[in-house]
């Protein structure tokens, strides 16, 4: 409860006086949303004009090295307040929302955005925050800043992955053993494995594991390439992770009106495709999603071999 006030004081100080707070939260009130339903599930499709700076981040070594580092406190606008947590990170509020409540949280330390030793602190996170369900991209899934480690966090619910798991109609137990149940989805155009449990020792243990076997089918990544949303309720950690194959889809780089500029991180993955340009918006449909889908996730036939191999 006491970071939920803080987070609550801080979002309003934040939103007085930073204008440019101010400005961007306002214009949430201006985006449009429109729902696709796929039967078992949905998916939103959310115009964002402000998202494009994240989209279109360019993230190749050159380009990252050209330029300052906008999550090190020494170029961070002097506007910018945090509440520090567990003495290396830092609670901000998020000056390009994709939601209402959206908050970044960076490393003190300029380090790469790595998750094998920052799972633990991940849970710690969604522990401590649990009105909020907190997100990570990898550095070749969505991350606009790899160079610097960070989370992201928005408002618990609204992404519809979360109803997804309660509902029940794509997912399976597939495993489970004292303090933690791991799930598998089907028919979910995502290949996601969902590990829920109460039981923080042993849900690390399964993750490093899973983390393990994919990184052996990606051994010349940084990391193996996932998204990951961790969220707390009632005593339990509810873990998303969805393993990638691409960074960008064909249709990011098409010319012409093929093209839709679309950069799936953790929040499009998790059923919120953002789309900063409206005539992206306007005529994105379900099977350029399925495509895409299709595209950047692994296929659920392949997360089974994977989970039967390390479970």
């Amino acid at each position: 409860m006491i970071y939920t006030n803080q987070i609550d004081e801080l979002f309003s100080s934040q939103l007085r006086d930073w204008d440019l707070a101010k400005l961007n939260y306002g214009q949430l009130e201006k985006i449009r949303t429109r729902s696709m339903d796929f039967g078992t599930f949905e998916v939103l499709v959310q115009f964002n004009p402000e998202r494009i700076r994240s989209s279109t981040a360019k993230v190749d070594v050159k380009s990252i090295g050209d330029r300052p580092c906008f999550l090190c406190g020494k170029n961070r606008p002097p506007e910018q307040k945090g509440i520090t947590f567990e003495n290396n990170l830092t609670i901000l509020v998020n000056p390009f929302p994709i939601f209402r409540r959206h908050l970044t949280v960076p490393s003190e330390d300029h380090t790469d955005q790595r998750i094998a030793d920052s799972f633990g602190i991940m849970l710690l996170l969604a522990q401590a925050i649990s009105s909020y369900t907190v997100f990570y991209n990898g550095p070749q899934c969505g991350a606009s800043a790899p160079d610097h480690f960070h989370f992201q966090a928005g408002s618990t619910g609204l992404m519809p992955i979360e109803n997804d798991f309660r509902n029940g109609k794509n997912t399976s137990l597939h495993y489970s053993e004292q303090g933690i149940e791991v799930w598998k989805w089907r028919n979910f155009l995502r290949g996601i494995i969902t590990l829920k449990g109460s039981d923080r020792e042993n849900i690390i243990r399964i993750f490093d594991r899973l983390f393990y076997g994919l990184s052996e089918i990606q051994p010349d990544r940084p990391e193996p390439m996932l998204n990951i949303l961790a969220g707390f309720e009632s005593g339990e950690w509810i873990i998303h992770i969805i393993p990638r194959k691409l960074h960008r889809p064909a249709q990011f780089f098409a010319e012409g009106s093929g093209q839709i500029l679309l950069s799936p991180a953790a929040v499009d993955l998790g059923g919120v495709i953002i789309t900063p340009r409206e005539e992206d918006f306007d005529r994105i449909r379900k099977s350029d999603i399925e495509d895409i889908f299709r595209q950047i996730c692994f296929e659920e036939i392949e997360l089974n071999g994977l989970l039967n191999r390390v479970l």
